[in-house]
């Protein structure tokens, strides 16, 4: 007996997207009609049926069941949970977002989960169960109906049960010296939320620093190191980083930036001048390609106390590395903001984290004032972090100085006075850049930069990236007189970096301007200390910014952001996508979607399933 779903796929209205390398041409059964309905990738296909073929396993119900655990790790998720599949949304091969309802012959739910339950691949835990590293070792853990891959099972648990040790087995620092160096650099206000966010990092060996765009939480980073310098015995061993080399020089310079301030003294001042934060694959001493890292459970990092900015976009497997690597007695500081988007990788562990069914003792400090934004974009912040639909839209119909919902059916292009709304905006932002970089004046080409930015959830379709980038390069060599060379560049391009670079200092997400100097063509990359030049020559991975993704922008700030949404039947519109974009402005931010999509999106978490949180309240 089968149950059928109802879905989505691909829809039509756009040329149908080749799906000719997701299909497995070979699979039979459940496995082929999944797979050709566009649920499984032709890689989530091949590992069922080698791990079949390998166990004997012949029972298509649990080879789908495998793939699908497969392809929930590929879409995020740590766990499958078969009652849940019903939820699932093929797979969007172009990246438009555009779809339409499909059938889907799922197993009788009770005999399919006994047939997974029975199967060579399966060991079976009782809920909360952990028998750490003496589990099983087995394709498959089934706890109930949920379903975890070996690696990520064994992953969960050692994050879990490091976090509870660690939370418990560092010594706090004396409460009534803790209070006397926090007055000092919080001098005024005892229920400064910062300084009260300091205390609970400064008790716990495991703590989280929560908060939104320009709550202060990198001041708060600041202060907490000088703390820490203050109650040591000697000079601290600090460890900054944060998951990208963008996020870990942007990190830096907001330190070093903030020694400047009068709390300090000389000893802080210095200590904190001195910060270098770097990425956490270069703090482990992982290297691409490899499965080795220098630090490990064997070989401990030295710190005294480890930062971790941008914690959300940490995944499992990281934290997994990252935790048994820190030795005895050292704190670890996750800092970030939980309704962010999580990492591109599995699992959201800081969300996790931050969750009310994660009990351990570990310390969780939320940062809720703005300092970045108020007025309108402040209320339409807290307004999606709540869940309230109608009050979104209410709220951006409402409009005012700095929100403006341009809206736009699904079915519809942007076209007619909504197009030339954003037009214009694009267009100032491109005539400011391009003067100052025919001018030779970098900085001010980076200052008009980011006056403005495009943000999509997607890459291509009528919302994407692809389509308005083409659209706003055309504007500019329409209107502005811009002359492209045969390569698509010009003085006053855009530009975004797309590979990290060490050796140069410019990272993945790097943006800034090209510029010419001698004859040269040179990109110039917003730096805290000054724009940083580089010959576009050297730069291995460079392509135009005129629009970017929601995901890229994470971390940045732009005074005006233009926010395409994605369509109400997208996967991709979802509330910590729709709450990313909107907080990435500063002064005024303008949607352009359907007031459903809008709706949609605030109602929608991202389906990504994890047991971190259930396994941490045990």
């Amino acid at each position: 007996m089968t149950t059928t779903t109802t879905v989505t796929a691909a829809a039509t209205g756009a040329p149908e997207p080749d799906r000719s390398a997701a299909l497995a041409r070979t699979a039979t059964g459940l496995l082929r009609e999944v797979n050709e309905l566009g649920l499984l990738h032709a890689a989530d296909v091949h590992v069922a049926r080698r791990l079949g073929a390998v166990t004997g396993e012949d029972d298509e119900r649990v080879l789908l069941a495998v793939a699908l655990a497969v392809r929930a790790v590929r879409h995020g998720s740590v766990v499958l949970q078969l009652s849940a599949v019903g939820d699932l949304v093929p797979e969007d091969p172009d990246d438009s977002g555009a779809v339409e309802p499909v059938a889907v012959p799922w197993p009788e739910p009770l005999a399919w989960r006994e047939a997974v339950r029975a199967s060579p691949l399966t060991v079976e835990h009782a809920p909360g169960e952990d028998t750490g590293d003496a589990a099983p070792t087995a394709p498959l853990h089934l706890v109930g109906d949920r379903l975890w891959l070996d690696r990520y099972w064994r992953q969960e648990l050692a994050v879990a049960r490091d976090l509870r040790e660690r939370s418990r087995g560092v010594a706090p620092f004396a409460a009534a010296t803790v209070d006397a160096v926090l007055d000092r650099l919080w001098p005024g206000d005892p229920a400064d939320d910062q300084r009260a966010a300091a205390a609970v990092c400064l008790a716990h060996g495991v703590s989280v620093l929560a908060g939104g765009p320009g709550t202060g939480k990198t001041t708060t980073v600041a202060r907490l190191l000088a703390a820490v310098h203050a109650l040591s015995d000697g000079a601290p061993r600090v460890a900054l980083a944060a998951p990208t080399g963008k996020a870990a020089a942007r990190l830096t310079e907001a330190v070093v930036s903030a020694a400047g301030e009068d709390v300090f003294t000389d000893a802080e001042r210095a200590f904190l001048r001195a910060a270098s934060a770097s990425t956490l694959h270069r703090l482990l001493g992982l290297r691409p390609g490899s499965v080795r890292a220098r630090f490990d459970a064997e070989h401990r990092l030295p710190h005294d106390v480890v930062i971790v900015d941008e914690a959300s976009m940490v995944g499992l497997g990281v934290m997994a590395r990252l935790l048994s690597a820190l030795r005895p007695g050292a704190r670890l500081v996750l800092v970030g903001d939980p309704q962010q988007l999580a990492s591109v990788e599995v699992g959201a562990v800081l969300a996790d984290l931050v969750a009310p069914a994660a009990t351990a003792p570990h310390g969780v400090a939320r940062l809720r004032r703005t300092h970045r934004y108020g007025g309108t974009i402040a209320d339409l912040a807290q307004a999606v972090r709540e869940e309230r639909a109608d009050d979104v839209v209410g709220l951006l119909r409402a409009g005012g100085p700095d929100v403006e919902f341009l809206e736009v059916p699904d079915a519809e292009l942007v076209a007619g006075a909504a197009l030339d709304v954003v037009r214009a905006d694009v267009l100032d932002r491109s005539r400011a850049v391009v003067r100052a970089a025919r001018a030779g004046d970098a900085a001010a080409a980076l200052a008009a930069l980011d006056t403005h930015r495009l943000l999509c959830a997607h890459r291509r379709g009528t919302r994407g990236v692809a389509h308005w980038s083409a659209l706003a390069q055309r504007w500019a060599v329409e209107e502005l007189g811009v002359l492209p060379r045969p390569d698509g560049r010009y003085v006053g391009l855009p530009v975004i970096v797309t590979a990290n670079d060490p050796a140069v200092g410019v990272f993945n997400g790097d943006t800034g301007v090209v510029l010419e100097e001698d004859g040269v063509l040179l990109a110039a990359l917003g730096r805290g200390s000054g724009p940083l030049r580089v010959p576009l020559a050297r730069l291995a991975a460079v392509e135009p910014v005129h629009a970017m993704t929601v995901h890229r922008s994470q971390g940045s700030q732009f005074e005006t952001v233009t926010v395409v949404a994605a369509p109400q039947s997208s996967p991709l519109a979802t509330r910590e996508m729709f709450y990313t974009a909107l907080t990435r402005a500063r002064s005024r931010v303008r949607v352009v979607g359907s007031a459903e999509a809008v709706a949609a999106a605030v109602a929608r978490p991202v389906a990504r399933a994890t047991g971190l949180a259930e396994r941490l309240s045990g």
